[in-house]
């Protein structure tokens, strides 16, 4: 089997509601993306950096969960709390000198098994080199942001790509 032949594409479709808050779809879901009313939103869900928080989370469990049937190790609970540091200066266009992004997120995995301790650092790695999620957190992955307008006479598309 080749790479291309591997690969799997997800998609989301996102409708901007007001300012704050987005709805978005995929596969049949909907969810919303919201920030709190002390930032101007409604509170009605998650901010897009909680939801990557969570999307870390519930990969973690995933893979956690089938590294461990692979090597025979039972979970009798998993418990994950993922926390991190953002300084919304940058996002809040105050400074140029921030990361807009989080400046280091912290991951603590509670976990009742019947592993020894050797097997269960081994688990642990070969579950964060496996985690889809956490490797885009922890590598660079190149985008590609276009912009269509379709309000203009001429639809212009503006292309800003990453590495």
């Amino acid at each position: 089997m080749s790479e291309t032949d591997a690969t799997q594409q997800f998609r989301i479709d996102a409708e901007s509601e007001s300012s704050t808050r987005t709805a978005v779809e995929t596969r049949g879901f909907e969810f919303v993306v919201d920030e709190p009313e002390a930032a101007g939103g409604t509170d009605e869900g998650p901010t897009p950096v909680e939801y990557l928080l969570g999307s870390w989370a519930g990969c973690l469990n995933v893979v956690a969960h089938l590294v461990a049937d692979e090597r025979d190790i039972e979970i009798e609970s998993l418990d994950l709390s993922i926390e991190g540091d953002l300084d919304p200066r940058a996002f809040q266009g105050i400074s140029e000198d921030e990361r807009a992004g989080y400046q280091e997120i912290r991951v603590r995995i509670d976990a009742e098994t019947d592993a020894d301790e050797e097997t269960l650092q081994e688990w642990l790695a070969a579950v964060e080199r496996r985690c889809p999620v956490g490797d885009n957190i922890q590598n660079a992955t190149p985008t590609a942001i276009e912009l269509v307008d379709e309000s203009a006479a001429e639809s212009a598309s503006v292309s800003v790509a990453s590495e």
